[in-house]
């Protein structure tokens, strides 16, 4: 089998994401394995698969708490990690906070900063426009490498507007330049789809430019309300190893409004709506990933709660989702 990776022609031609198990590599499952390359695998794998379970700020953005009194909501809620935002870690400096503080303040909570969220326009057409939202993604993730994260979001931002033009062999370099630039920083930026964007919203726009890129660290960040809005089905997951998936985004939405003009702001607790989390779930473990599942919602009804209900809630709605399919 060739190790050469297809282009975006190629790619496409042969039926979007299948071509992808052409790429190799640790992004996908695919191909035969000796008895040998089985045994080690398995010698070292504790567990076939693990799920873990993390708060996603956004959760509880209408409460309006500091990033301070976020982390202990969540670690107060029972999750094992938290995946703030990056516009509210940056605050907390600016006001004079010790990102060495909160370090420490999530270690002794025992709560791992597995990823964050930010907007820089890393990938965009424009030059000038590119080289500012290289050097915003470099700044979050110095903050977020400061405060003990190992991950971080990289949606397609500034290319989601409609009429926005980017083309995917380009995405891919732009990803490859962003991975590397990550590892000199300790942080593994994530590909992720807004189902919503012009671009990058879908699984298998994801699957091609993480494989076309190369990269040993490449890996992807999909969301249950993403994969339903821009069309992605839960099979997509069957394609992902391993390493090439550590956080997923969880929640769920309802059968109206229809997908056509459902909004972030529908989302609901899971298993509360229509998305298949069963199969996601169970496509992810049969791939024996190790996720953290990241609670992500933005329903205003929700924030007229307390926060600390409001984080409960959603930890007991993702395990009994879990638990529903059997994975618990």
């Amino acid at each position: 089998m060739s190790n050469e990776i297809p282009n975006r022609r190629q790619f496409l031609a042969v039926g979007g994401i299948g071509a992808a198990a052409v790429a190799g590599g640790s992004l996908f499952q695919v191909g035969q394995v000796t008895a040998d390359e089985q045994n080690e695998a398995t010698s070292r794998d504790d567990e076939s698969y693990w799920f873990g379970y993390a708060l996603n700020t956004g959760t509880i953005r209408g409460q309006n708490l500091d990033l301070v009194e976020e982390i202990e909501t969540t670690a107060e809620a029972g999750y094992e990690g938290i995946e703030p935002w990056t516009g509210k870690i940056h605050r907390y400096v600016e006001s004079g906070g010790s990102l060495r503080d909160i370090r420490k303040r999530c270690e002794d909570l025992g709560l791992k900063v597995c990823s964050a969220i930010g907007f820089a326009s890393w990938i965009v057409e424009d030059d000038e426009r590119r080289a500012k939202g290289v050097e915003q993604l470099k700044r979050d993730m110095d903050a977020l490498a400061q405060m003990g994260g190992t991950h971080i979001a990289a949606p397609p931002a500034g290319a989601n507007r409609p009429g926005a033009t980017l083309d995917l062999d380009h995405a891919a370099e732009r990803y490859r330049a962003i991975l590397e630039l990550g590892r000199e920083i300790g942080v593994i930026p994530q590909l992720e789809t807004w189902g919503s964007s012009a671009n990058l919203s879908r699984g298998s726009e994801a699957l091609y430019v993480a494989a076309k890129c190369g990269d040993p660290d490449a890996c992807v960040l999909l969301d249950a309300y993403h994969m339903y809005k821009g069309g992605t089905p839960p099979t997509v997951l069957k394609l992902l190893g391993r390493e090439a998936v550590h956080c997923f985004h969880m929640n769920d939405y309802p059968a109206d409004p229809p997908r056509e003009t459902i909004r972030d702001a529908d989302r609901i607790w899971p298993g509360d709506g229509i998305a298949p989390l069963t199969e996601i779930l169970t496509c992810l473990a049969n791939n024996h990933c190790r996720v953290m599942l990241s609670l992500e919602l933005f329903n205003a009804e929700y924030w007229k709660m307390p926060a600390l209900e409001a984080a409960k809630i959603g930890l007991a709605k993702t395990k009994a989702a879990v638990a529903a399919a059997g994975l618990a």
